[in-house]
């Protein structure tokens, strides 16, 4: 540190400096003034180390105003991340179409579907829905039913359905086969199919499938019982005159007295 004091207090080195270069040493000050004696340099050591430590506090003092000024960017990037939120599926709807004797809600109390998603039962028999079917727009049902002397009335799509009851009967204003045509239309999925609910709403269509497997297998391996079709009654009696016309009378023939 001598060496450069001496070096840079030297008048003929700050006199060959470029000019420009380091203009506090060619000041006329002090390349006027005389080398200080190394007795002195001893004597007086805090104007040295005072002027070699102020750049570098200056230095941390604009740097620490620097950093207050600064946004905590980095620190806010160690806080933990925010939890998310899971997001809260919708029930699917099951629509059971039974009679109040069994209570299907039950025994699907507590099942989620993918472990996540729960079950709403909705429970009514045919004659108890109305319904309207879209192309895009799905199956609307709308129910009315009683349930322990309160009515109550409720529209929602289903998801679902379980089909526990026949959808027609021989009995007056029973044929519920238009309803299954519109969850049909709607493309909802059954169990069992409304494709098979709707076939099974004609026995003789039925028969006919059976005919089929008859015919495959065979007698031997899928008997069948006889039977005979007729698309009204009208052949039936036909068939009756013919068959009591060709068969034998029960009663003895009288004879003829000459």
């Amino acid at each position: 540190m001598n060496f450069l004091r001496r070096r840079l207090s030297d008048s003929s080195f700050v006199a060959n400096l470029p000019n420009g270069y380091m203009p506090d040493l060619q000041r006329p000050e002090s390349s006027s003034s005389s080398p200080a004696s190394p007795a002195t340099e001893r004597r007086h050591p805090q104007p040295l180390a005072a002027s070699f430590s102020s750049p570098g506090s200056s230095l941390f003092s604009s740097f620490s105003s620097a950093m207050k000024q600064t946004p905590q960017a980095p620190s806010g990037l160690m806080e933990p991340p925010t939890p998310v939120t899971p997001v809260v599926q919708r029930p699917r709807i099951l629509l059971v179409i039974d009679d109040a004797h069994t209570d299907w809600s039950k025994y699907f109390h507590g099942k989620k579907v993918n472990g996540d998603i729960e079950i709403r039962v909705e429970q009514a028999e045919f004659s108890e829905l109305n319904l309207a079917a879209y192309v895009t727009g799905g199956c609307m049902v709308d129910m009315q039913v009683v349930r322990n002397g309160t009515k109550i009335v409720r529209s929602f799509k289903p998801d679902f359905i379980l089909v526990r009851q026949h959808a027609y009967s021989m009995a007056l204003a029973e044929d519920y086969r238009s309803l299954v045509i519109g969850l049909q239309y709607g493309g909802l999925p059954a169990v069992n199919s409304l494709y098979s609910v709707y076939n099974f709403c004609s026995k003789p269509w039925v028969f006919s499938q059976l005919i089929k497997i008859f015919h495959s297998l065979g007698p031997e391996k899928f008997p069948l019982v006889e039977q005979t079709f007729f698309p009204n009654h009208k052949p039936m009696e036909t068939q009756f005159r013919f068959l009591m016309c060709a068969a034998p009378s029960p009663w003895p023939a009288k004879n003829k007295t000459p």
